[in-house]
């Protein structure tokens, strides 16, 4: 962030701090619920609220009995073996399809690009609940519906938009040249991608995968339509925890869900500086 220079004008000087005021406002109102479920988490009392105990820091207001009772009890089990089943196998059709498609789409010669563009984004852009009535129609026909194959490529149909923008924003930086290069000197195409262009593009390939298994391991509305109860996910079960029972242990299966998503992320700023780095726009 550039510092406030000493030439500039009340008003800018005015802007200068009330646009980072602006800024932490915002932050602030996309961060507090969040920074709210985690003490909740260890709340003593079967409660959703801050008891007095937790108000006034006393030991006997705290404790791990919802981290315990998720890690015992046979149902949260049962929904976290599902959930680590069917997302990493979603991430991997949804990696693959998207660097495919976006390899094809960055290619000059491929007609109405915009258009197909739109078609294969699409599932990001349409609402969710449309989605997946559209996909249990089409399911139930071709004996898909309430199956695990079928919670997998709905999964990965709604992952493979993520992969095919990152992928895609990382070949506008890609050389053209060394495609070519690595030809002339024999290469087919299959070692051309493997030896020369995926190096170069595992941190938008790698960055799409994370976004796909996020949005895997988080989608509840679709499997809500096209699983059945062998496929009860974690969001899942942490909604009809909060429909059937009002479970405390939804706050702390919350907690690890951030926990996660705050790893992944970091993953992925991590990716976006190799990549910038690989590209030459930051220093190494």
């Amino acid at each position: 962030m550039s510092a406030l220079p000493p030439y500039a004008s009340p008003l800018q000087r005015t802007w200068f701090y009330t646009f980072r005021i602006i800024c932490g406002l915002i932050f602030f109102f996309l961060i507090f619920p969040i920074l709210v479920i985690l003490p909740l988490s260890f709340n003593a009392q079967d409660f959703f609220t801050f008891t007095k105990e937790m108000l006034a820091l006393s030991p006997e207001g705290f404790s791990f009995k919802h981290y315990n009772d998720f890690f015992t009890n046979p149902d949260w089990q049962q929904a976290l073996k599902n959930s680590v089943l069917i997302a990493p196998i979603a991430t991997l059709f949804a990696t693959t399809f998207g660097t495919l498609a976006a390899i094809g789409l960055s290619q000059s010669h491929v007609p109405y690009k915009p258009a197909i563009m739109a078609v294969l984004i699409s599932p990001m852009i349409v609402p969710l609940i449309i989605s997946a009535a559209g996909m249990y129609f089409f399911y139930s026909r071709i004996g898909l519906q309430g199956t695990y194959m079928g919670v997998v490529l709905a999964h990965a149909a709604l992952g493979t938009p993520f992969v095919i923008i990152t992928v895609t924003a990382t070949l506008v930086g890609f050389d053209q040249s060394l495609i070519r290069a690595s030809a002339s000197l024999g290469a087919n195409p299959v070692t051309t991608f493997f030896k020369v262009q995926m190096p170069l593009i595992i941190p938008g390939v790698v960055s799409g995968a994370l976004f796909a298994f996020i949005t895997s391991f988080d989608e509840v509305v679709v499997v809500l339509f096209l699983g059945s109860a062998g496929q009860k996910t974690l969001p899942w079960q942490m909604f009809t925890g909060l429909r059937e029972q009002i479970s405390p242990t939804i706050l702390a299966v919350a907690s690890l869900m951030v926990a996660i998503s705050v790893a992944l992320l970091t993953v992925l700023e991590m990716l976006r500086r190799r990549s910038e780095r690989l590209r030459g726009l930051t220093p190494g």
